[in-house]
């Protein structure tokens, strides 16, 4: 079955970095779109980024310029590199699939804290 396992989330200062990783297995990664979602306390859930088969991105407003979402097929894995990070960018960070003629898929989250 679809398996997306993410790992890198933790505590970190502002300014500070983090990267992410989301470990794909169950279809051919390399077929489907991919991407993170966010949910901050008390907030909406916010699409932070996205990547296409092809590797086109997409990015929130909030987070352009200093995150980056890359994919690598030979290790069904994609990442969110998160630099510059503000506590405003605290929250639990899903990763997603989508595949085709399957549906979209989700990963159980990891919590990223940004505290000083």
């Amino acid at each position: 079955q679809v398996q997306l396992v993410e790992s890198g989330g933790g505590l970190v200062q502002p300014g500070g970095s983090l990267r992410l990783s989301c470990a794909a297995s169950g279809y051919i990664f390399s077929d489907a779109a991919m991407g993170w979602y966010r949910r901050a306390p008390g907030k909406e859930r916010e699409l932070v980024a996205s990547i296409t088969r092809v590797g086109s991105t997409n990015y929130a407003d909030s987070v352009q310029g200093r995150f980056t979402i890359s994919r690598d097929n030979t290790k069904n894995t994609v990442y969110l590199q998160m630099n510059s990070l503000q506590p405003e960018d605290t929250g639990n960070y899903y990763c997603y699939t989508d595949i085709i003629l399957r549906g979209r898929y989700w990963g159980q989250g990891t919590l990223v804290t940004v505290s000083s």
